[in-house]
C-alpha cells in the first residue's frame, strides 16, 4: 500500500497540467498606459466572471519585452494595449488598442468563439455555404 502513496500526486500533477485552457487572452500593456488603466477599471473586475472569460482567461505581458510572453506573435506589438488571442502559444487574432467596453466586448466575442475552432476560416466558410439565401 505504501509504494502507491506516489501516484495521488501524479496524477495531480497530470490533471492539473492537461485541464489548462485551450485558449488565452495575452494584454500587452506599459506602465504608465492610461486605456490599460481604463481596462483595468471598466473590464478587469467583470472580465473573470464572464463567458469569454472563462473560454479564455486573461495574462498580463510587458509591450518592452514581448518575448517574455512567450507567444509565437503574428506581427510585433505596437500599441498598448494590445489584446492577442491565442491557442497553443500561438497568435490567432488581435486587438490592438481600448477605445472603450462596447467596442472592446464585441470584437472579442468575434474572435474568441472563430478561434475555439482549429480553423475559424473553415467555421467562416461553412456557416456562409449555410446561410439561408
Amino acid at each position: 500500500m505504501h509504494r502507491l502513496t506516489w501516484i495521488v500526486p501524479l496524477l495531480t500533477v497530470l490533471f492539473v497540467s492537461t485541464a489548462a485552457p485551450a485558449l488565452e487572452l495575452v494584454m500587452f500593456r506599459r506602465a504608465g498606459c492610461s486605456w490599460c488603466a481604463a481596462w483595468d477599471r471598466e473590464i478587469g473586475p467583470i472580465y473573470p466572471k464572464t463567458e469569454v472569460g472563462r473560454r479564455a482567461p486573461v495574462r498580463f505581458a510587458n509591450t518592452e519585452r514581448p518575448s517574455e510572453a512567450k507567444v509565437a506573435l503574428k506581427s510585433p506589438v505596437r500599441y498598448s494595449p494590445t489584446f492577442v488571442v491565442v491557442q497553443d502559444n500561438r497568435e490567432l487574432a488581435r486587438i490592438e488598442g481600448y477605445p472603450g467596453q462596447d467596442f472592446f466586448w464585441a470584437r472579442l466575442e468575434r474572435l474568441v468563439p472563430e478561434a475555439a475552432t482549429k480553423d475559424g476560416a473553415q467555421s467562416r466558410a461553412r456557416q456562409t455555404a449555410e446561410a439561408p439565401r
